[in-house]
């Protein structure tokens, strides 16, 4: 059965959240790199963490919170100045390098379904120039992924059947997380990394978005 639809995920998958390295550089130099992994890594922890004890807060609040964790870890010291320059690369994440001509390719119904919160989708969605049919937020919800109920959020507001949805990310647990609820899903495995052990596994693995063009336009 063909996909009517295809919805990515943003953080990751589209947009680069180390895209922030230069300014983590600039302001703590020689932590630049160090910085923007342990940042990610403990905001996608709070998701769960979050979700699992029904504490749900912005994900512009996590992302806040995780900065202000990593810094503390790292010994730097974070100025009221520094954080708001920091969260304010946020808005502006780059795109990877292939997708803007990939979506352009891609000639069906495309969505967001993401952790962000419209503060910080909304704004960067529109500094990038990307054109999504639908832009969705776990905030409707008030839980992250990979909770069931985020993936039926795109079946409601497509208003298509899931098996007509093909789903996108280069996150392996959003991935497995996405077709455990049962769309067929696409994991853009830029690092080669290994599969996670959750149960399931991707319908297809690419690279890159444009891998996935290729391979959804066949």
């Amino acid at each position: 059965m063909s996909v009517q639809a295809l919805v990515f995920d943003a953080y990751g998958t589209l947009y680069d959240v180390h895209s922030v390295v230069r300014r983590c550089e600039s302001c703590f130099p020689g932590k630049g790199t160090q910085l923007s992994q342990l940042w990610r890594s403990r905001q996608l922890e709070y998701t769960w963490q979050r979700s699992l004890m029904q504490r749900y807060v912005p994900f512009s609040q996590v992302t806040r919170e995780a900065l202000a964790y990593a810094c503390a870890a790292l010994g730097l010291e974070l100025s009221v100045e520094r954080m708001e320059a920091l969260l304010s690369e946020y808005l502006r994440l780059e795109p990877f390098p292939e997708v803007p001509a990939a979506l352009e390719r891609m000639k069906m119904k495309r969505a967001i379904l993401s952790n962000g919160s419209p503060d910080l989708l909304d704004p960067l969605v529109r500094s990038s120039g990307l054109r999504f049919d639908a832009v969705l937020s776990v905030d409707e919800l008030k839980i992250f992924k990979p909770a069931p109920q985020v993936y039926e959020l795109a079946v409601r507001r497509l208003n298509l059947p899931k098996e007509r949805i093909g789903f996108v990310s280069s996150n392996c647990w959003d991935a497995l997380g996405a077709k455990s609820y049962g769309f067929r899903v696409y994991w853009i495995n830029r690092g080669g990394a290994p599969l996670d052990r959750l149960g399931f596994a991707p319908d297809a693995q690419v690279k890159s978005l444009a891998e996935l063009a290729d391979e959804v336009l066949r």
